[in-house]
């Protein structure tokens, strides 16, 4: 059984906190057999911001061709989806944000268009990671990018009883999560727990 994961690190630093702990979870993904990774870096996909436009609501895509097209294809395709991000502002950087609001087009073809973003056989066959870091340590720092994140899954047709979170706060500075007391573990497990989840789901 082939297991295709669509990742994207979405921090404008590369090989910051968030990639890092990207990295990861991939190298333990791919440990196992049968999982291909695709790895896509924002900074450098070209993915320009949602114009508002509405014109996926005739349409049923995007007006903008440039490095969101191609996506279109492979986020329906992905059998699991990851999003690496850093808290900015208490919210999910521009980068991210940018896919998140491009995401657009799945929710005008769902709600609006009333065609299907995945065939109906693979709706719970699917699943989602997000994995974030911030530098603050108060609770509710990650609560502005999960909100965004759910959304970008929901519209994406990835449920929620199949999607995961790997949050890690209090790394601030280049590096910091590379000395964090548990979190390469973390990325460990939960890439351990999204491939049983969607190999159960697949085999389902």
């Amino acid at each position: 059984m082939e297991i295709k994961v669509l990742a994207f690190a979405a921090s404008p630093r590369r090989h910051g906190n968030s990639e890092t702990l990207l990295d990861w979870v991939i190298a333990a993904m791919e440990e196992r057999d049968g999982v291909v990774v695709e790895k896509v870096v924002l900074n450098e996909a070209d993915v320009r911001p949602c114009r508002g436009c509405n014109a996926c609501e005739r349409l049923n895509r995007c007006v903008q061709d440039d490095g969101m097209t191609a996506l279109y294809d492979k986020i329906p395709e992905a059998d699991v989806v990851v999003l690496a991000l850093p808290v900015f502002c208490m919210g999910a950087c521009a980068q991210a944000k940018a896919l998140i609001d491009r995401a657009q087009v799945f929710r005008s073809r769902k709600y609006v268009l009333h065609l299907p973003v995945v065939p109906a056989e693979r709706i719970g066959k699917r699943a989602g990671l997000m994995i974030a870091t911030a530098g603050q340590t108060w609770p509710h720092v990650f609560e502005g990018s999960i909100a965004s994140v759910k959304c970008f899954l929901h519209v994406s047709a990835i449920r929620e009883r199949e999607t995961r979170y790997l949050l890690i706060n209090g790394v601030d500075e280049a590096g910091a999560v590379k000395t964090h007391p548990t979190a390469q573990a973390e990325a460990r497990a939960i890439a351990d727990e999204m491939i049983a989840l969607i190999t159960e789901r697949l085999s389902s």
